[in-house]
């Protein structure tokens, strides 16, 4: 669950990026799936942190 929320989090605040530097649509998205996977990665490091712990 926190890895799909961080996921969100990241695509959300790529996209925001994107259009603030005035990225065109392709760009918009390729940022908020790089923000995505980044994000992701980050949410499953703490994901096994918690449950480790």
């Amino acid at each position: 669950m926190i890895i799909l929320a961080f996921a969100l989090l990241g695509a959300v605040i790529g996209g925001f990026q994107a259009r603030s530097r005035g990225g065109k649509p392709l760009d918009i998205a390729q940022y908020a799936v790089s923000y995505s996977l980044a994000f992701a990665i980050i949410g499953l490091f703490i994901t096994v942190f918690l449950l480790r712990g």
